[in-house]
C-alpha cells in the first residue's frame, strides 16, 4: 500500500496512511459508548426536535403483537411496523416502542403503516431486562397511575416485589398504588390465612407511614371496587404484578370484558401466565387501563446504590441523624435508622426491603 504524503503537520496527525487511519477511527467511533452515558443522553434530549413531516398521521399504540404495533388513529386500528431509520437507532432500550406511546406514522396500503417518529414520553414504566440487565425493557408509556397488584393466600403475598414496583413507578414519573386482591380469602380458617392476615396488617402500617395508598379488593364481596374505579377515572392506569394475582380478572370485572384468565397452580400456589401481550383498554367512564403479563421477578432499571435511600422517606429522614454521613444503615455504630428499627419507629418490613434492594443492586453492579 502506497504511503500518503503531505506536509509535516498533516503527516503527524494522520500518520503514514490516511485511508487506513480513517478506517481505524470509524472502528473506534463504533465502539465508543459515550453516547450511552447519562450526561450525554441528557444533552441529546435537549437537542431541538426535528419537525414532523406534514403527511404523517398521529396515533396511540394500543398493543404490541407478533404482527406489529396496533395503533389507534381516530376510529381505526392500523397495524404498523418500524421505519428502517428507527431500527438503526442505538440505545439501551430493548424495545423502542411500547404500549401508550404517541407515534407518527405513514399510512400504507391495506390499513398498514410505518412508524417514523415517537413523541417524547411524559412517563414510562420499565424494568431491567431479565437476561442481561444491561437493557431497559419498556412496559408502558404516558401512564398516570401504576396499580401494583398482589393477592393473599393463593398466590401468597410477595412483599419483596412491592418496593421494586414503587421505585420504578416513582422513577418513571407515575403515582404508585398498592392493590391487595382476593381479601375474601383472609376469612378462611387456615394457617395460611392466619399468616397472611398478619402480613396484610404489616403492609397496611408500613405503607401508610410511607404515604403510599393501599387498596383492599375482593371481586367476590365487592369490597374496594368502587374505590378502585374512582382511582382510575379519567386517568391512564397500568395493572402490574406477578402472575395469578388477578389483574385480568379485576379488569374484566371493572369494564365487563372477557379477557382470558386462569387460576394459580394448586401444587405450587404460583400464578399461571394468561396475559401474553400488554394492551391499552379504553374505559367507559373516561381514561384507559393497561393489562400487563405477570412476572416472577422485577429488576428496577438503572437504580444506583446511593439512590435507594431516597425512595424510603422514613429511612432517609432518620438517616440524617446518623453518626456517619455515608452510613448504609446496615451495620454501622450509632446508626439512627437501626436504632429506630429496634424501637419500632421504622417497621421491619420496609427496613428489610431496603436492605434487600441494596444487596441486589450491589450484585447487579458487580455483574456489569
Amino acid at each position: 500500500m502506497s504511503k500518503w504524503i503531505a506536509c509535516d503537520v498533516e503527516e503527524a496527525f494522520f500518520g503514514d496512511n490516511r485511508k487506513l487511519n480513517k478506517q481505524e477511527r470509524k472502528k473506534l467511533k463504533a465502539k465508543d459508548r459515550s453516547k450511552f452515558k447519562k450526561t450525554d443522553q441528557d444533552k441529546m434530549l435537549q437537542k431541538p426536535v426535528k419537525p414532523v413531516e406534514q403527511h404523517l398521521l398521529k396515533g396511540r399504540v394500543l398493543s404490541v403483537t407478533p404482527q406489529g404495533f396496533q395503533v389507534q388513529y381516530e376510529n381505526s386500528l392500523i397495524t404498523c411496523t418500524l421505519r428502517g431509520i428507527l431500527k438503526k437507532e442505538k440505545s439501551l432500550q430493548k424495545n423502542l416502542v411500547t404500549v401508550g406511546d404517541l407515534v407518527y406514522f405513514e399510512l400504507l396500503d391495506d390499513n398498514e403503516g410505518a412508524i417514523s417518529h415517537i413523541e417524547p414520553r411524559k412517563s414510562v414504566l420499565s424494568r431491567a431486562d431479565n437476561l442481561s440487565r444491561k437493557k431497559e425493557q419498556l412496559i408502558a408509556a404516558n401512564v398516570d397511575t401504576v396499580f401494583i397488584v398482589s393477592s393473599v393466600v393463593f398466590p401468597p403475598l410477595k412483599p419483596s416485589l412491592l418496593d421494586r414496583y414503587i421505585i420504578a413507578a416513582k422513577k418513571g414519573g407515575m403515582q404508585p398504588v398498592i392493590v391487595i386482591n382476593k381479601i375474601d380469602l383472609l376469612k378462611e380458617d387456615t394457617p395460611a390465612a392466619e399468616e397472611e392476615r398478619s402480613l396484610v396488617e404489616m403492609i397496611k402500617a408500613s405503607y401508610s407511614h410511607a404515604n403510599i395508598p393501599v387498596l383492599f379488593i375482593s371481586i367476590i364481596s365487592g369490597e374496594g371496587i368502587s374505590e378502585l374505579e374512582r382511582a382510575m377515572e379519567n386517568k391512564t392506569s397500568v395493572f402490574s404484578g406477578q402472575s395469578g394475582v388477578g389483574k385480568t380478572s379485576l379488569i374484566n370485572h371493572l369494564i365487563g370484558s372477557d379477557f382470558k384468565t386462569a387460576s394459580p397452580v394448586e401444587k405450587t400456589k404460583k400464578g399461571a401466565h394468561t396475559t401474553t401481550t400488554t394492551q391499552l383498554i379504553p374505559l367507559q367512564h373516561g381514561g384507559f387501563c393497561i393489562d400487563t403479563p405477570g412476572i416472577k421477578s422485577f429488576g428496577v432499571w438503572n437504580l444506583k446504590l446511593d439512590e435507594i435511600e431516597n425512595y424510603f422517606s422514613e429511612i432517609h429522614a432518620l438517616g440524617l441523624h446518623c453518626k456517619y454521613q455515608d452510613c448504609s444503615h446496615s451495620h454501622e455504630d450509632q446508626c439512627a435508622v437501626i436504632q429506630a428499627v429496634e424501637q419500632g419507629e421504622i417497621l421491619p418490613l420496609r427496613y428489610h426491603s431496603y436492605l434487600a434492594l441494596r444487596e441486589s443492586v450491589g450484585e447487579d453492579y458487580l455483574r456489569r
